[in-house]
């Protein structure tokens, strides 16, 4: 039989390496695969989550392999003279307005949560994603610091990108009861981030941030941390890891439409493993 633990999915961000969980997603949607009652999305993360919630097949491919490669979106050129490097107001918007969203499928949808970091605090907000407050909430999760000028408001709070202080919400899913927690990553497996090599740099940048400078200078330690949950999680927690293989070509500012489309179809094969393997898994304890 299976499991009456609560489900939840994890999706990591990681801004072009999001192709990967496009694909695991995308796998998901062609075998009506919607079991979990928790969600919780980070960046880019969380925007393909609004394309598998909204059962739209491709959606979240289209975007980063035709959208976020143009110049529109990521210019080196703007971003010297003072611009956005990466434009993710526009691209949001763009990707609303050229490829549609079915918003009555979000009324079927689980709990979809998605991260942000507080700019004064430096801490993590876990915020509900609704249809209301969609547009700001994909907005605050996706506002890399530097890269984007603008520092998104909700209610009386400034955000910034979610995975800033919290990139792989596994250890909150746990907090919030999931016992049975897939989470997708962007990084192969074995990977570690690295401290921060300029340290001063990041404070003088965040002056007048001191708190999300310290999130910042303790990225490396609070991923890493997220890691070793998922290497030991508890005893009472059952979790799967979907992760793109050793030879995911991709990194967060790959602009190569080859490569996006290789690590798309990356991972539509990690995601049908992973549901043949899950139903072979249900068939031996039913």
């Amino acid at each position: 039989m299976e499991s009456l633990a609560k489900q939840a999915l994890i999706v990591e961000g990681g801004a072009m390496r999001g192709i990967f969980a496009a694909g695991v997603l995308d796998a998901f949607i062609s075998e009506q695969h919607y079991p979990f009652e928790l969600i919780i999305a980070v960046s880019a993360g969380a925007t393909n989550t609004v394309g598998y919630l909204g059962r739209h097949i491709g959606r979240s491919r289209k975007i980063i392999s035709r959208l976020a490669t143009t110049r529109r979106f990521f210019n080196p050129r703007r971003f010297a003279l003072g611009g956005h490097l990466t434009d993710v107001h526009w691209l949001w918007h763009e990707s609303c307005k050229v490829l549609p969203l079915n918003m009555d499928n979000f009324a079927k949808a689980p709990e979809f949560i998605a991260v942000v970091t507080d700019v004064d605090s430096g801490q993590a907000q876990y915020i509900p994603v609704t249809a209301s407050n969609m547009d700001d909430v994909m907005l605050a999760t996706c506002a890399l610091p530097i890269a984007f000028k603008e520092t998104p408001q909700i209610g009386d709070n400034t955000f910034t990108d979610g995975g800033m202080a919290d990139s792989i919400p596994v250890a909150e899913a746990y907090r919030r009861g999931a016992r049975d927690i897939t989470v997708v990553l962007s990084h192969p497996l074995g990977y570690r981030m690295k401290p921060s090599r300029l340290p001063w740099l990041t404070q003088r940048i965040f002056k007048e941030h001191p708190n999300l400078a310290q999130t910042l200078l303790d990225r490396a330690k609070v991923y890493n941390a997220s890691l070793d949950f998922i290497d030991n999680p508890p005893a009472d927690c059952r979790l799967t890891v979907i992760a793109p293989p050793n030879d995911f070509a991709v990194s967060r500012l790959t602009m190569d439409r080859n490569k996006l489309d290789a690590g798309y179809q990356m991972g539509i094969e990690a995601g049908q493993q992973y549901l043949t393997e899950r139903q072979q898994l249900l068939a031996a304890s039913a």
